[in-house]
């Protein structure tokens, strides 16, 4: 499973992290994140220890969410050293092209 991040934990658990980190930027209400779920849960289990995937409610977590500039969910933002290194806006791309793409940016 995914963990989950708060604009109060976000700077510890994503940009002090040693390895990349995918934001899943997301909320209950978004049919689109929904369906993503589980595939980020496969990820994040079949990843571990190369890239940690954790979710973001922009609900419940406006601050991180009008930083990095996110207007349309899911928006999955990958961040490598502590900086917004990529993204992928929408649940268009399938698990294994998600997969590829976190590969990519592997530590």
């Amino acid at each position: 499973m995914t963990s989950h991040v708060s604009d109060a934990t976000f700077g510890e658990e994503v940009l002090n992290s040693k390895e990349p980190v995918l934001v899943d930027f997301w909320a209950e209400w978004c049919g689109p994140c929904r369906a993503i779920a589980p595939v980020l849960d496969e990820l994040s289990q079949e990843l571990k220890g190369k890239v940690k995937i954790v979710k973001l409610n922009v609900d419940e977590n406006p601050d991180t969410t009008v930083k990095y500039g996110v207007r349309s969910i899911p928006t999955m933002i990958l961040f490598k050293g502590g900086e917004a290194a990529d993204i992928k806006v929408g649940a268009g791309t399938p698990k294994a092209g998600l997969s590829k793409w976190l590969e990519g940016h592997a530590a």
